[in-house]
């Protein structure tokens, strides 16, 4: 009788975890060029694998198959849409960028003199050099290098291939994937894993499906109210209000900014209105558009799963913006959200109480392949047998 294999020794266990940490740094700061266009990958595969998960159910192809026409419709879609929407939306930016240097033209004319009050000096033209001088030093670091990259890797056809190649093996495989992932913690600790899994799973779900739909309404929405009350270059305004629907909590003040100095030095295309009056409307159609967003169409777009406090949303959006720039601020909400699944999982396990309450009374449900769940309810198996018993 051969005895029972012996575990490992705490030190051993310690030496091999550190080496293999050394290990793990190493390779993501010896590639970490890699890191970004892998990121795009698995956000690209994770809102393509529920339409090919529900394709897939319904048509007599194989997945291999339906992943690739998948994608095929993907870039048809990204050669159709530059085509149509960039000549009009660049022109419409370039026009906005001359008058918003006029603007600030007429700001610095406006503001740029000497003023006394209470005998105390003040220098407007000194304080408007520092103010866009500051915004210049906040904005050139941030957007300057991510955009230039962003830039280098739509513009270079090897990050193109990789970042669809990889997404492609990712949605084909998704199944093999997930189950890979559900083998690696211990057997005691899977169920845990899964239910963590599968509560980050939905809010990612959530943001991005929830988020693309939100940005299109907002995008056509806007568009279509400012040219009814004819606001300066209403397209590229309404698809920068779509756009920046993926900042939540600041995204909108943003753009009310933007709109309200458009309306205040342009006024309306048509309405022949002061432009204060003008600028008034504009404020006051976005307050109501507020109360609608916040009590209609994110509660029905969206969900509550990525429900934070704004100073929270605003925290992790600088943060992410210090880290990853401009993706680090589109991904600050849900990376936010699952950190606070993770940090209630570990504080409940600390204070020994029940780390998914509303969960007890239930026992643990199968994923939905129908939506964004990454791995479908039933195996390759089963799905075989269910197109074989339609046919």
């Amino acid at each position: 009788m051969t005895d029972p294999r012996r575990p490992w020794p705490p030190h051993t266990k310690l030496t091999v975890s550190t080496l293999l940490l050394a290990l793990f740094i190493f390779l993501l700061t010896r590639f970490r060029v890699t890191i970004s266009p892998f990121i795009l990958a698995l956000i690209l595969a994770f809102v393509l694998t529920p339409p090919v998960n529900r394709l897939e159910e319904r048509l007599p192809f194989s997945r291999g198959v339906i992943t690739g026409l998948m994608f095929l419709v993907v870039l048809a879609l990204l050669l159709f849409f530059p085509v149509v929407f960039i000549p009009p939306l660049a022109e419409q930016i370039a026009d906005l960028n001359l008058d918003f240097q006029l603007l600030l033209e007429q700001v610095e004319q406006l503001i740029g003199h000497r003023y006394i009050i209470a005998g105390q000096v003040i220098d407007g033209a000194a304080i408007f050099d520092q103010i866009v001088g500051l915004v210049q030093e906040i904005l050139q670091p941030l957007f300057g290098e991510t955009l230039g990259f962003a830039f280098d890797v739509l513009s270079s056809l090897v990050w193109v291939v990789f970042i669809f190649v990889v997404s492609f093996y990712l949605v084909k495989d998704s199944s093999a994937v997930v189950e890979w992932l559900d083998r690696l913690p211990p057997p005691d600790l899977r169920t845990d894993f899964r239910r963590l899994r599968q509560e980050i799973n939905q809010i990612w779900a959530a943001f991005f499906r929830g988020q693309l739909i939100l940005g299109m309404v907002v995008a056509t929405l806007f568009t279509i109210i400012g040219f009814a009350i004819g606001l300066p270059f209403a397209f590229a305004m309404g698809v920068l209000a779509g756009l920046l629907e993926f900042l939540p909590s600041i995204g909108h003040g943003i753009w009310l900014t933007i709109a309200t100095i458009l309306a205040l030095f342009a006024g309306s295309t048509w309405m022949n209105l002061p432009n204060w009056v003008f600028a008034l409307i504009i404020i006051g159609l976005h307050i109501v558009y507020q109360q609608f967003d916040l009590n209609y169409l994110i509660p029905r777009i969206i969900g509550h799963q990525v429900h934070l406090s704004p100073l929270v949303v605003i925290l992790g959006i600088v943060a992410g913006a210090a880290m990853a720039g401009v993706l680090g601020i589109l991904l600050a909400a849900p990376t936010v959200a699952s950190a606070r699944v993770i940090g209630r999982y570990v504080f409940a396990n600390l204070s020994d109480t029940d780390p998914f309450p509303a969960m007890a009374s239930s026992p643990l449900p199968p994923p939905d392949p129908r939506w964004w769940a990454i791995k479908g309810k039933f195996s390759d198996d089963d799905r075989k047998k269910k197109k074989d018993d339609n046919s």
